[in-house]
């Protein structure tokens, strides 16, 4: 006769079991008493049988029996310790064999980690990088840049550079301060060398002191004076092999635009993780305007080096309190204000010291010496690669447990023969960590065959050598342990907790069915998917974006010839050659161009008294009168420059914000004024000739500011129109022509859509990135679910065949497998939607002009996400329904 369901022990009776006993006994005898209240009953009835039970447990409460029983049991249970050699032995031998029994969750699991951790140790690699930059300095926590803020009239500027007379004054004023060096851009220097035009590339000025405050290593000459000399010049390593093939070159002498520089000493390599990287260096004494004792032009990055017990606040108060000292009286000579009333209008004039190991990841001012890095990049593939490393976490943690019930029998038998539950959570411990250990050895092998492909899509040079380093070898058996310990808690404790009398009777497999903590897992799986597939459409739409808008001018087909300044005054005759090359169609000489940071500002007054309550700064162009044609700029009010007009030297032409902030159309033909020299205030003036169309001259990052042109006929590049879609043959006309010019100084060109593309390498870099992010975290999500798939099929399989008796179609049968994992994927999207939003809304806002994110975004995410899933799980639910009833009835 089959017992009734409701039939079990006092369950208050079972609680003071397991209060009196330790937990391995109290779990034998449990289930030895189970089995005897189940024949007491059929003998004695319900009532008697429950008091029966009650008795035999308050047996337990008499000492002697108690102690007798522990000491007995106890012995048995610690002839071995968990932590022995041999039951550690027998841990992993276990291990061995469940993992080659369960190949394909084995598999999952193991993709899954391998992906993971080799993404996390990547990501490692390159956030250690990004925070290594300027460590190298033996004094660099002593290293510290003056940095300057100015506000006035609507303008703002947040500069990396200063005064030239800023260093030596507050070092003579101030004994926290030990050294200064100041550096400023010189550009490149080309020579011929035994026929051959060769290239010094970033070359900058420097004072002497420059190897007393920044470590470099020495390979030739003296470096304490290779600076003293006017004509010297100091050479890295990497220019002296290319130059002389060999850095004992100190001596040596090259001509470089009628200059003879003289080599006084070679240094190593500067490391790639630097804000600045020059190749050479130049005495800081060649740089006329450096000796100028003035406090309003910043044109030089100063960096002082700090005593040891300098008090860092203290001594930025000091430096503000001299800053505005010295503009008082600079103020007030030049256009006669007092500081205080520059202050009151709404002025700002602030100074601070930037640590020079935050250069590089914090700091983005005007005049930095090289591109510096994005610190959210390095946060946001941190958190990419923990969430992927989560991923691959929660599949394991997730496999586990939908598998637990194929396992409890296992469990079962292992506490009836004297397993104690501290030895079960070892053993399943002992699995999740030799997985891990395989799945790390396995990463590490990978990180040597992707690095190279990943230094490409970072615009990183990571060398081999980092991976072997200690600090990665420790984070990575960190990363393990705890990785370990993360994936296999769960179903280690969960597994373990089972009940023999239960999982030997084969009543644990119903409640794995379904579960709230497996589902969640899965949710948040598919969550972060989700995300990252928004994030990446929304990059690549960014970029797109930026790569088609109208600028208002045109960056096509335009070929730029850069170190015109050699040519003197044969520039204007070059450039009336090359129109008669087929193809060129305008030529146009010019200082700045509307795809590169080098830049030059002026303030300019309304009125001769230079009053600052009606300035305008803005950048300052100097053009000639091809210019806006050449690329397609569009004259709105006024006339363009023209060799017509002798008085074109003193004409300017300003962009519609400037012209605004003047009062609008009615500005032309009007005098605007400026400080021609800044010590005495004397004034000059330009007359607004035209107005131009406003279009986008820097990075779509920032808005468009006032813009000037000036006429000039000297300048540093060349712009062709080029018409003809035969480029290198224009090309190698045009250098033909050069060096019959110049042959003494090799060409140096680009294209100015390569040139303005360039802008946003890093963009661009961040989108594959997150392409490959994305793709990863949905491959891991996708073979989770294929997991739960199979185990799904396997639990059900004489469900489904009982159905196909009674009549279920094949379409039934596979909308029950799917049907729940649809439901999961549709709730990750309620998740992934508005996180998804919030984050790439975010990252739009650094963009002053930038698309919206539009709702197909979230469609398009959503529908590959729900694609990926069903290709997922309909292989295996298809393969379920079609399966013969009889098969399946007769494997179970």
């Amino acid at each position: 006769m089959k017992e009734p369901e409701n039939i079990s022990p006092p369950k208050l009776a079972d609680k003071l079991l397991r209060v009196l006993l330790p937990d391995e006994l109290a779990e034998e005898l449990q289930g030895d008493m189970h089995e005897q209240f189940e024949l007491m009953v059929e003998e004695k009835g319900l009532f008697k049988a429950r008091w029966l039970y009650v008795w035999e447990v308050l047996r337990f409460c008499r000492p002697y029996f108690l102690k007798r029983r522990l000491i007995r049991k106890t012995n048995e249970y610690q002839q071995v310790s968990i932590f022995s050699t041999i039951m550690i032995s027998n841990y992993f031998k276990i291990a061995w064999r469940n993992l080659r029994k369960n190949m394909t969750f084995g598999s999952i699991n193991l993709f899954g980690l391998v992906t993971g951790l080799t993404t996390c140790l990547l990501i490692f690699l390159y956030v250690s990088d990004e925070l290594s930059f300027d460590q190298y300095h033996t004094k660099a926590d002593r290293i510290y840049r003056i940095d300057n803020e100015l506000k006035f009239n609507g303008n703002h500027y947040d500069m990396a550079v200063s005064s030239p007379a800023m260093g030596q004054v507050f070092k003579g004023a101030f004994p926290e301060i030990e050294n200064y060096v100041r550096l400023r851009w010189l550009g490149d220097l080309i020579f011929k060398k035994d026929g051959q035009i060769q290239n010094v590339n970033r070359v900058a000025f420097a004072d002497s002191t420059l190897f007393e405050i920044f470590t470099f290593k020495q390979l030739a000459g003296n470096l304490s004076t290779a600076l003293n000399e006017p004509n010297a010049i100091v050479l890295t390593k990497k220019i002296a092999l290319k130059l002389y093939n060999s850095t004992n070159i100190v001596g040596q002498n090259f001509v470089s635009d009628n200059k003879i520089y003289k080599v006084t000493a070679v240094i190593d390599d500067i490391p790639k993780q630097t804000h600045y990287n020059f190749d050479a260096f130049v005495p800081m004494q060649n740089d006329e305007w450096s000796r100028k004792n003035t406090w309003l032009s910043q044109n030089y990055n100063t960096y002082l080096l700090l005593r040891k017990d300098a008090n860092v606040m203290a001594l930025e108060r000091k430096l503000y309190k001299m800053n505005h000292e010295r503009l008082s009286l600079e103020l007030k000579a030049v256009i006669n204000q007092t500081l205080a009333d520059f202050l009151k209008g709404g002025g700002l004039a602030d100074i601070s010291l930037m640590p020079v190991r935050d250069i590089h990841l914090r700091s983005h001012k005007v005049a930095e010496l090289d591109g510096n890095g994005n610190p959210e990049n390095v946060y946001i593939f941190s958190v990419i690669g923990f969430l992927i490393l989560l991923l691959a976490s929660f599949n394991y943690t997730n496999l586990s447990t939908a598998v637990a019930a194929s396992r409890a029998k296992e469990v079962g038998m292992r506490k009836v023969m004297g397993s104690g539950k501290l030895s079960i959570v070892m053993q399943f411990l002992t699995e999740s960590f030799a997985l891990s250990f395989i799945a790390l050895f396995i990463s590490y092998a990978l990180l040597f065959v992707l690095l190279p492909s990943f230094n490409e899509l970072a615009g990183k040079s990571l060398a081999y050598a980092e991976i072997l380093q200690p600090g990665l070898l420790l984070s990575s058996l960190a990363l393990m342990f705890a990785l370990s310990l993360f994936s296999g808690a769960y179903p280690a404790f969960y597994i373990s907790s089972f009940v023999p009398s239960q999982v030997l009777k084969g009543k644990v497999a119903n409640g794995f069915r379904s579960g709230w903590f497996r589902n969640s897992l899965v949710v948040f799986q598919f969550s972060i998917t989700i995300i990252l597939l928004i994030g990446t459409i929304v990059i690549y739409r960014q970029l797109d974006f930026i790569k088609h808008k109208d600028l208002g001018f045109n960056r096509n087909q335009v070929l730029i010839l850069h170190n015109m300044g050699s040519f003197g005054d044969k520039t204007e005759s070059f450039k009336k050659e090359l129109l008669t090359i087929a193809g060129v169609e305008k030529v146009a000489l010019s200082d700045f161009l509307p795809v590169n940071n080098y830049r030059s500002n002026n303030t300019f007054f309304k009125t001769a008294t230079a009053d600052v309550s009606g300035s305008v700064t803005m950048q300052n162009w100097w053009v000639d009168e091809d210019y806006l044609s050449t690329l397609g700029i569009k004259l709105l009010k006024g006339r363009n420059f023209s060799k017509e007009f002798g008085t074109d030297s003193s004409a300017i032409i300003l962009n519609e914000i400037a012209a605004k902030k003047f009062g609008g159309e009615s500005i032309l033909n009007k005098q605007i004024f400026y400080l021609s020299n800044i010590n005495s205030g004397k004034v000059g003036s330009y007359t607004v000739i035209g107005i131009v169309k406003n279009f986008n001259f820097s990075n779509l990052r920032e808005e468009i500011t006032p813009l000037s042109f000036i006429y000039s006929k000297q300048a540093n590049s060349l712009s062709l129109k080029i018409s003809s879609q035969d480029l290198p043959g224009v090309i190698s006309q045009v250098e033909s022509k050069w060096k019959a010019r110049v042959p003494e100084q090799a060409m140096n060109y680009s294209f100015m859509d390569e040139d303005f593309n360039r802008q946003y390498d890093v963009d661009r870099k961040t989108g594959k990135i997150a392409t490959s992010f994305a793709l990863l975290a949905i491959l891991i999500a996708s073979l989770g679910l294929l997991g739960l798939v199979l185990y799904a099929v396997e639990l059900r399989t004489k469900e489904i065949g009982i159905r196909k008796v009674l009549g279920a179609s094949i379409r039934s049968v596979y909308t029950l497998l799917t049907r729940e994992f649809m439901v999961l994927v549709a709730v990750a999207m309620l998740v992934a939607f508005p996180a998804g939003y919030y984050l790439m809304h975010r990252w739009l806002q650094d963009f002053a002009y930038h698309i919206d994110i539009e709702w197909w975004v979230f469609a398009v995410a959503g529908a590959f996400t729900i694609g990926v899933a069903l290709l997922t799980v309909s292989y295996q639910a298809i393969k379920a329904a079609l399966m013969n009833p009889v098969r399946s009835l007769k494997s179970e």
